[in-house]
Formats: structure tokens, sequence, C-alpha cells
């Protein structure tokens, strides 16, 4: 059966979004696209400078137009920022457009791949109070994998196999 729904991977920062959807993206042939990433060409600004320059208001408006704009497409992988599903519209659209795959990982393992990390402006502050209040709206998405421990291309490997079971 085939399924031109886009593969949307979502979830805190440092849980592996970008790493494990690059890989999705080459075990199902599909193009990746990487939010945040896009955002930053698009602007021509790190997404640091954004929030330094304009606030964090002003990047979620961008983050909802690139939600709207790859929910609109088919057949990606889409790994979206850390916030961009926490709104309820963007988990809406998202969510009537693609199979939608939430990572999860230990707060030890995520301040772990994080340290040291520049560019994050959120993970600089309180980023656990932060995650505690994200973690309500990632329970609301239907499929979860724990990236803690695992390989990127294991995870990868349980998304691909989660998402052909929704298939059947």
């Amino acid at each position: 059966m085939r399924d031109d729904r886009n593969i949307v991977i979502t979830g805190f920062m440092g849980t592996g979004k970008t790493t494990v959807g690059g890989w999705i993206a080459d075990y199902t042939g599909r193009v990746f696209i990487d939010t945040d990433e896009r955002i930053v060409i698009q602007t021509g600004k790190p997404i640091a400078d954004i929030f330094a320059e304009e606030g964090e208001e002003a990047f979620r408006y961008i983050e909802r137009r690139m939600c709207r704009f790859y929910a609109g497409q088919r057949r990606l992988v889409v790994s979206t920022g850390g916030g961009m599903l926490v709104e309820e519209s963007n988990r809406k659209v998202m969510l009537a457009s693609g199979f939608v795959v939430c990572l999860d990982a230990a707060s030890d393992t995520i301040r772990e791949r994080l340290n040291g990390q520049a560019g994050r402006p959120l993970f600089a502050g309180d980023w656990q109070s932060l995650y505690e209040q994200r973690r309500l709206a990632y329970a609301e998405l239907p499929y979860h994998i724990d990236t803690t421990g695992k390989l990127p291309e294991q995870v990868a490997q349980e998304v691909v196999a989660l998402w052909r079971s929704t298939l059947q």
C-alpha cells in the first residue's frame, strides 16, 4: 500500500529529530526537511538571532507559516522544531496531513546531548521547566519512541516500522 502522507518527527530538543529524520529519509527514499534549517535559510538568520532581535513570537509566526506549507506537501520526512507542535493549531495541521511521531528521551540524556551546543536559545535558560511544559502537548501525539540509549539508525528503523504498521 502506498502512503503519500508526510512522516513528521517532533519532540523536545536533543531527542534526535534531525539526525533520525535524515535516516528515515534514506530508508524511505523521501526528501528530508528540517523546519529549523529552512527557517534559517528563509530568513538568512540563525534562530538565536531571530529570538534575540525579533522575539519568540516573531519566530513562532514564521514557524506557523512553515508548518502549514510543509503540511500541504506530500511524501516528505519533516523534522519540526521542538516547539512547533506544542502550538495546538500546528499540531492539528500536521496530524491531519501526516504520520506524526514524537521522539522522547530522558532528561539526563537531553542534557548530555545538548551540553556545550550553541545556537539553542531555549536551552540556555531553565530548559527543564520548558521540557515539563511541553510534555503535555507531546502527550497528545499518538506515537512515541524513546531514543534514550539508542543509535539514530535504530530509532529510524523503529519509526519506519511503526509507520508501515499503520498502512495495514
